[in-house]
């Protein structure tokens, strides 16, 4: 007995021994364990590899099955779901029909940064152990689009651990979902540390095919881009995200490592308080300056973003004049076209609109997310300050920003959005909607409206003509531009770094899944 315990004692040594683990750095961290508790890129890219959603992006952006075998719009309102049989959630759980039903109305709940994605539903029924039916209040003929970011929870493991409510970013509330996790994923949560690391292992009773070879990745989040890089070039990291531009040339050069750069969804903006009688962190007393369209116009043709592209960003960005990126379903080709960079005309519409001093006010940043946002953030206000208008910058992590942003703490900030339905109706309902409590307009955070473009956002959301569709999305393009409601500056280029040990596939939205890296171990 003592020989045969020392033989398995040795084969697990030998197997640790031999485990392929990938070590893998960012700017920023995860915020949450919690799928349904911010929508955001890194953190649902991250907890992909834990959780699943019904409907998944291939590795061509297309709709692929996943934890729905099949579905089927059996009336213009009810679509039909078939799950997939013999999934186990990581506590060995059997995925069924209860908890698809228990995650919409999670995720449709309080705390929930995920509404918007069930805005659109009215019910959600179970009609099977392995059976769906989702009835949305009016046709919706992107339901499948949408379900790929919403991620299954366990009804049981999250009524056990007392998660049957999101972690609340905005209200700082935590709850077990935080700290640990409980997927049907192709990896499992073994350690987290937040702002340290956190572990994955490999899920042996995966579902599907994982195409990779590793065992573990181990995740570090690394502000500071010189010690990213550094980690990278002496091999304490096998892929780094993002890749400060001014680093990209240097470590090409090397010869060892491979810098991959593409088109990314996202697009970059700015936002304004468009609704509180007075700004919060302003010198303005007694008037909100961006109520006035001719303010929100005077910033936005103050700002020189052609020098952004070539110096802030090298050449890495690409200036619009729309909300959403070329590849995304909508966009409007003739209409992407920028104000012009104009500050003498900014001055006057300034001057015109009561301010011909200017004024002061606070603009929030995040200096851990995006690529050079605390510079963008930096050339934003010295190209308003040419304009007499003072900005107090506060660049901060995404651990105070994010709370105080979404609790519409904020009079001025920047932002990115990617649409992950890859179509134009994410960002007019989530980005330009009137706030509600239903999911729209949340990270509307300026509080910016105009009826008519809600009106045409539920016509665009139920209508199947794409001709007629695409007319509506250019009218509501239209009316934004109009009114100014959010300032465009660009859509950024991605850009990984990493060993050429390294096999991985780059999506457009900046998702790393694991499944489809591998890692030569000598």
């Amino acid at each position: 007995m003592k020989k045969l315990a020392f033989a398995v004692l040795a084969a697990s040594f030998a197997l640790a021994a031999n485990a392929v683990t990938l070590r893998v750095s960012n700017q920023g961290d995860v915020q949450s364990m919690d799928p349904h508790s911010l929508n955001e890129s890194l953190q649902l890219s991250f907890t992909g590899n834990v959780y699943e959603s019904l409907i998944e992006r291939d590795k061509t952006m297309g709709l692929t099955p996943a934890l729905a075998t099949k579905w089927t719009q059996t009336s213009p309102t009810v679509w039909r779901f078939e799950l997939r049989p013999g999934v186990k959630f990581h506590d060995g759980a059997p995925f069924t029909a209860d908890d698809v039903v228990f995650t919409f109305k999670r995720a449709a709940g309080d705390g929930s940064d995920m509404k918007g994605y069930t805005n659109p539903i009215k019910e959600v029924r179970k009609v099977g152990e392995l059976a769906v039916e989702i009835e949305t209040t009016a046709p919706y003929p992107i339901l499948p689009d949408t379900l790929t970011t919403l991620a299954m929870m366990s009804k049981k493991w999250c009524e056990e651990n007392k998660a049957e409510k999101p972690v609340d970013r905005r209200k700082g509330i935590e709850n077990t979902a935080s700290f640990k996790a409980n997927g049907t994923g192709p990896y499992r949560l073994k350690e987290r540390q937040p702002s340290v690391r956190t572990v994955l292992v490999k899920n042996f009773n995966w579902w599907g095919k994982n195409e990779s070879n590793l065992d573990e990745i181990v995740f570090t989040p690394i502000g500071n881009d010189a010690t990213r890089v550094a980690a990278l070039l002496s091999g304490e990291t096998d892929v780094m995200e993002p890749v400060p531009l001014q680093d990209v040339e240097r470590i090409k050069s090397t010869g060892n490592f491979t810098v991959l750069q593409g088109p990314e969804l996202r697009t970059i903006f700015l936002g304004m308080d468009q609704k509180r009688d007075e700004l919060l962190f302003s010198s303005v007393k007694g008037k909100n300056p961006f109520k006035d369209v001719r303010v929100r116009r005077a910033f936005y043709q103050a700002i020189d973003e052609d020098t952004i592209k070539n110096r802030v960003m090298r050449g890495a960005a690409l200036p619009t004049a729309e909300m959403v990126g070329a590849a995304v379903r909508g966009f409007q080709p003739d209409m992407n076209k920028r104000l012009p960079y104009d500050p003498e005309a900014a001055k006057k519409l300034l001057a015109d609109a009561g301010y011909p001093n200017g004024f002061e006010v606070t603009m929030n940043c995040p200096n851990d997310r995006y690529v050079n946002d605390s510079a963008i953030c930096q050339a934003v206000a010295a190209n308003l300050a040419r304009i007499g208008v003072k900005i107090n910058l506060q660049a901060e992590t995404k651990v105070s920003y994010f709370p105080k942003i979404l609790r519409r703490d904020t009079s001025f900030y920047l932002l990115g959005w990617t649409p992950s339905t890859v179509d134009s109706h994410d960002v007019l309902t989530s980005i330009m909607g009137t706030p509600n409590d239903k999911g729209q307009g949340q990270f509307n955070l300026g509080a910016y409206s105009n009826p008519k473009l809600d009106e045409l956002t539920l016509k665009i959301q139920s209508e199947t003509d794409q001709k007629k569709r695409n007319e509506m999305i250019r009218e509501a393009f239209k009316i934004h531009q109009d009114d100014v409601g959010h300032i465009p500056l660009h859509q950024q280029a991605l850009a990984w770094a990493y060993s050429n040990k390294v096999s991985l596939v780059q999506l457009p939205n900046n998702y790393m899944y694991f499944k489809w890296f591998t890692l030569k171990s000598k």
